[in-house]
């Protein structure tokens, strides 16, 4: 692509300016360089970063010629090395997902240290159509489908410094071309072509597969993402202000709307309102699945007799007075008994069955045959779960927390919590902690009772027995 036309590209994409800092992330492949040249051609003041993941042997090696690189442009250079593999294991992500979480981390905190304006990265229309297929593949809606945003002005790595993509429309192909004709001379980095990261075997394999049908895919997929960025800022318009009409009270920690005009909307404004609400009490948050916001919308439809339900990551949702309330925590009323083990041993709850639990508690099982139709219907009232009887082993264990044990809470797409800090998220007393009743099944926790279900033993469209467990008040 001839400079001139590449660099009107970049300038337009992304309003930039040039009297302020920009931190931009530089690994050294050709779309970093070239977005390095095309920037210093602009005349912007950069700030070099460049992280590295420790997962080759010649990473350190990379970072040194980054770092000539800056010096040969008389541009300020800082960098930052951790092992991605280490800290993968340790946070239980994937690779990928660990190596985007630690450099995010680094070029965000190197951004508020130089209080610029923007953190910029190198992001093309080829890694936009992966990102678009990624979340096909995984099921989204409108949000997942549009991909990438030129301008990312809040996420979860910061509320005020904006995350900025000016290559998004250019191709590498492009972009390859841009370094040859400029002698840009950009490191290679092998990894990117090992299919067993996912995001490669989408670029590798999926894409040239899917152009046996469509030879221009990658221009189709793009088309797409941008129809529906201006769709979705459309319906972010129409959401704002349903948001405004429906809000009677948002502070920190809780929101509060109209429940009969929040359930007067359509089931799809509603889904869009729950998410809004969960954007502004946690900003950062992501993984939020469709599961979690179709429960949601099941409370609004039919709320259950406690009125209350722990929603998603600590969220609670409750009905008081006709207001609809998002909050971070649960406050137990004063005359609430809270269930309890009858001691700090184990006991057997058997499918079907029943078992008594102390302060006036107990727990019953029974199997269910269950209709594809009911297959995503979970009961909204957290005091029953639905659970899938062919991933359970019978008779269940109900005991009280041990050291180590965790869940992966329904929403969260099998990501795993500490049941003490599920404890201290759900805000529930620490005084009812030690033996508070933990529902088991062949080791792993099944059920929390009073709360969501977890993910691995959720029923799905495959599932045609179920287990339904009641936490049932006695006294």
């Amino acid at each position: 692509m001839p400079v001139g036309q590449l660099i009107e590209k970049v300038q337009s994409a992304c309003s930039l300016d040039k009297t302020r800092l920009i931190v931009v992330g530089v690994s050294g492949g050709p779309d970093s360089l070239c977005l390095l040249d095309v920037l210093c051609r602009l005349g912007y003041r950069l700030l070099v970063a460049h992280f590295d993941h420790g997962l080759r042997s010649e990473s350190a090696e990379d970072a040194q010629k980054v770092e000539r690189i800056a010096e040969e442009r008389r541009l300020p250079y800082v960098s930052s090395r951790l092992n991605v593999a280490e800290f993968a294991r340790a946070s239980k992500q994937s690779i990928e997902e660990a190596a985007r979480t630690a450099r995010y981390r680094f070029l965000f905190a190197e951004a508020r240290r130089a209080a610029a304006q923007a953190v910029a990265v190198a992001h093309t229309a080829d890694d936009q159509v992966e990102t678009v297929l990624m979340h096909f593949l995984r099921g989204t809606g409108l949000d997942g489908l549009r991909g990438m945003p030129y301008v990312q002005p809040s996420h979860e790595w910061d509320q005020t410094i904006p995350l900025v993509r000016p290559l998004l429309g250019i191709w590498r192909d492009e972009i390859l071309e841009y370094c040859h004709e400029n002698a840009l001379q950009p490191l290679t980095d092998l990894t990117n072509a090992d299919t067993t990261y996912h995001r490669n075997r989408l670029r590798h394999e999926l894409i040239p597969y899917l152009a046996q049908f469509n030879p221009r895919i990658k221009a189709a997929i793009w088309r797409m993402s941008q129809n529906l960025t201006a769709d979705h800022a459309d319906l972010e318009q129409i959401s704002v202000l349903t948001w405004k009409s429906l809000c009677l009270c948002e502070e920190q920690e809780r929101v509060e709307l109209s429940y009969p005009r929040l359930s007067g909307q359509s089931k799809g404004m509603q889904r869009r309102i729950l998410r809004h609400g969960l954007r502004i009490l946690r900003p950062g948050l992501r993984n939020i699945d469709f599961e979690a916001i179709e429960r949601g919308v099941a409370f609004i439809s039919s709320p259950p007799r406690s009125q209350k339900m722990d929603w998603v990551a600590g969220m609670w949702l409750s009905l008081q007075s006709n207001r609809l309330i998002i909050s971070t925590h649960r406050v137990l009323p004063a005359d609430e008994e809270v269930p309890q083990t009858q001691d700090a041993g184990e006991a057997l709850l058997q499918v079907p069955g029943s078992l008594d639990l102390a302060n006036g508690w107990k727990l019953t099982a029974e199997l269910l045959n269950v209709t594809p139709s009911a297959n995503t219907q979970y009961p909204s009232d957290n005091n029953e779960a639905l659970l899938d009887a062919d991933h359970l082993v019978s008779p269940l264990t109900v005991r009280p927390r041990l050291p180590g044990d965790r869940i992966a809470p329904l929403g969260m797409g099998g990501h795993t919590l500490k049941i003490s800090d599920f404890f201290i998220n759900a805000k529930l007393p620490e005084g009812y902690r030690h033996r508070y009743p933990l529902v088991i099944s062949a080791g792993q926790v099944a059920w929390i009772p009073g709360y969501p279900p977890s993910h691995l033993f959720r029923i799905t469209p495959q599932t045609t027995t179920a287990v339904r467990l009641r936490l049932i008040r006695t006294a």
